[in-house]
């Protein structure tokens, strides 16, 4: 579940269940500074895998406290899957990270974001850069089965500063492959990357390094990236989004949007 930080307050009404709330279904901490939890889906509710939505809690002044995250289950799930940093002071984590099944959560109505497989013209590879919990959007789409139609691969890349931070992309990745719906495709075309920056580990250093010397295509014998061929979509903290938008273009490649689909599209609202 990517937390994302620049967006405002919406003023759209939450979905009318129950104290205008989604029930939590399903809650899993994976150390001391990350958790997922599940939502039921309103029946009503549409998105395209890789979007965000403002999801939140209410407060005692009576306005609620809404960040937006993005969903992490792919866009044909029941329910709707969050990953999320806990942060000890944080306006709504220091909430949200106590929540339990049976919980109820606000949820907005509509979905939007970049990192969407139709901001992206066709080629033969995707690859999906992520750090922290921004590999919640890539989540979604890795459990989509448009994703594997559209491409001959899909790689992903995920870097954290320690083993316990890629844990949980581990595991969506082991949960794609045992898919009954798309696990068979994904075993023949999914290629995983991580990488820690600061606890050892098989691989460690930084992504945007790796790629610059050449390693990250000599470790997974895959060509190096060229916009006749490669497509790719970045979401991590700032410094990680910006470095890579250089990388890409070094690359030539173009920035694309839902407006103009092109070779590569930023997350740009996401911090973490």
């Amino acid at each position: 579940m990517t937390f994302l930080t620049t967006q405002s307050d919406r003023v759209e009404k939450p979905y009318s269940s129950p104290e205008g709330m989604q029930t939590v279904t399903s809650v899993r901490h994976w150390d001391d500074h990350l958790f997922s939890f599940r939502v039921k889906r309103p029946q009503s509710f549409r998105f395209r895998s890789g979007e965000f939505v403002m999801i939140g809690l209410p407060t005692e002044t009576g306005k609620p406290c809404l960040r937006a995250y993005s969903i992490a289950s792919p866009s044909w799930d029941e329910e709707l899957e969050f990953y999320s940093i806990k942060v000890p002071d944080g306006p709504l984590t220091s909430r949200l990270q106590h929540v339990q099944p049976g919980d109820g959560i606000i949820l907005r109505p509509k979905a939007v974001g970049t990192l969407v497989l139709d901001a992206l013209l066709t080629a033969k590879r995707l690859w999906l850069f992520a750090t922290g919990t921004g590999i919640a959007p890539f989540a979604s789409i890795i459990r989509d089965p448009d994703c594997y139609a559209r491409y001959d691969k899909v790689v992903v890349t995920h870097t954290a500063r320690t083993r316990a931070g890629l844990a949980y992309a581990k595991d969506v990745i082991q949960r794609t492959l045992d898919d009954p719906l798309i696990g068979q495709e994904a075993r023949g075309k999914l290629v995983f990357l991580s990488t820690t920056t600061q606890e050892p580990s098989p691989d460690m250093g930084r992504v945007t390094d790796m790629l610059r010397t050449g390693q990250v295509f000599e470790k997974l014998g895959t060509p190096a990236i060229t916009s006749k061929t490669d497509r790719a979509m970045v979401c991590g903290s700032l410094a990680f989004n910006l470095e890579m938008k250089d990388i890409l273009e070094e690359f030539q490649m173009r920035e694309g949007a839902n407006s103009a689909p092109a070779d590569y599209v930023v997350e740009k609202a996401f911090v973490g």
